[in-house]
């Protein structure tokens, strides 16, 4: 069983910078690509970003390329979500997730993830 715990999230102001990480315990074999999504009270789950198993190829969301980065860790069994320029439509519970080991491209799409976090809540007040 796999085991993710995000932390950082806490209310900023627009424009500021925040990372998020997110750690993986259990059978938490680094040989999985991995994601973050986020999700509002208003909103459906939405893909923010992913990474391979190397680390080498990432893919963002429209709204997030070129403010957010993902980066991990392999070593810590850890996956980074750096944020700058946050907006206040930032504002969310940011998750990280595992990828399903059969499928081998990064995806965006939720359903070809299989193990969630509980969540950190962003918020980013204006």
């Amino acid at each position: 069983q796999v085991q993710l715990k995000e932390s950082g999230g806490r209310l900023v102001q627009a424009g500021d910078s925040l990372t998020l990480s997110c750690e993986a315990s259990g059978r938490a074999s680094p040989s999985y690509n991995k994601g973050w999504f986020r999700q509002t009270p208003v909103k459906e789950r939405e893909f923010v970003a992913a990474i391979s198993t190397s680390g080498l190829r990432t893919s963002y969301a429209d709204s997030v390329k070129g403010r957010f980065t993902i980066s991990r860790d392999n070593t810590k069994n850890t996956v980074d979500l750096q944020m700058s320029n946050l907006k206040p439509e930032d504002t969310a519970v940011y998750y990280c997730a595992t990828q399903k080991p059969t499928i081998r491209e990064i995806s965006a799409d939720e359903n070809d993830y299989n193990h969630w976090g509980q969540g950190t809540q962003v918020t980013v007040s204006s």
